[in-house]
């Protein structure tokens, strides 16, 4: 296939200060491509995902995304979700729906709202049911222990948080024991792993997130919006979360992402700040 010149987007996710948060390359121009020419272009970009804006199959939607990771595609991500939302209406999208952007994804149709968190121009998407939840088998919850070279007081409780990614989420009695962690990657294997402890009352953040993905070349994922909605479901559902907090998650990475979560009714909102980084355009 010849080459073609197409509109390309690098942005940061989950923070309104550039390098804190999550990076993304986004082709806007999607359409035509080959998977692997998407899978090649991700793997040289070499971020947690790189995505591709296409053609939407659904009539309801407005446009349609394909998410890849260095070595593999994902059904659903969130910071792909936000940021490619933002390229697209930066792009000259006009959503079909006043108010509301509908994307279209491998786990299907996903909401997007602005201003729903505090925020008039924060984006937020409606968090995914989950497919799969409740405690982890035996064998897996012995499995998560050795990965995160914890004994079985050091955590809390170890559950599914499937919305996708098949995520597997363990508390810890703190933030701090978050960010203490030192995993093992090698016992971790293809594990979606995700971990979650609380901060003292008062503190500006609720809580400390951290997402260990190394089956898909993400050994750590600088801020992770897929997990955060699974956990926003699973802690606000179980009590053990208000209605709108803040999550915190980066630090072991030198980033400072933060996640806004409101549950508003039925619907839980994942929010976060996009910043556009790169702007141009892309040969594929």
């Amino acid at each position: 296939m010849s080459l073609q010149t197409r509109r390309f987007a690098q942005v940061d996710v989950f923070t309104a200060t550039p390098l804190r948060g999550n990076a993304l390359a986004v082709v806007v121009d999607g359409d035509g491509l080959s998977d692997g020419a998407m899978a090649s272009f991700a793997r040289w970009t070499n971020l947690s995902e790189t995505t591709f804006l296409l053609t939407p199959t659904d009539p309801l939607a407005d446009y349609r995304v394909r998410i890849f990771t260095p070595t593999g595609e994902l059904p659903f991500a969130g910071h792909p979700t936000l940021g490619s939302a933002y390229c697209w209406l930066a792009h000259g999208g006009t959503p079909k729906r006043k108010g509301e952007v509908m994307q279209e994804c491998g786990i299907g149709l996903v909401r997007i709202k602005r201003g729903v968190e505090r925020n008039k121009e924060r984006l937020a998407f409606a968090a995914p049911p989950l497919l799969r939840s409740g405690p982890v088998e035996p064998e897996l919850h012995a499995q998560v222990l050795r990965a995160l070279r914890l004994s079985a007081d050091e955590v809390l409780d170890v559950v599914w948080l499937d919305n996708g990614p098949h995520w597997v989420a363990a508390r810890l009695h703190s933030a701090a024991a978050v960010l203490a962690l030192q995993p093992d990657f090698a016992a971790m294997g293809e594990l979606e792993l995700g971990v979650v402890g609380a901060y003292p009352a008062g503190s500006p953040q609720q809580f400390e997130v951290r997402a260990f993905v190394p089956g898909l070349g993400v050994p750590e994922d600088p801020v992770t919006g897929s997990l955060n909605a699974g956990l926003a479901l699973w802690l606000q559902g179980a009590g053990l979360a208000p209605d709108r907090y803040i999550a915190a998650q980066g630090a072991a990475l030198g980033r400072a992402g933060r996640i806004h979560v409101l549950r508003d009714g039925a619907d839980t909102w994942i929010g976060g700040d996009v910043t556009p980084m790169i702007a141009g355009q892309v040969k594929l």
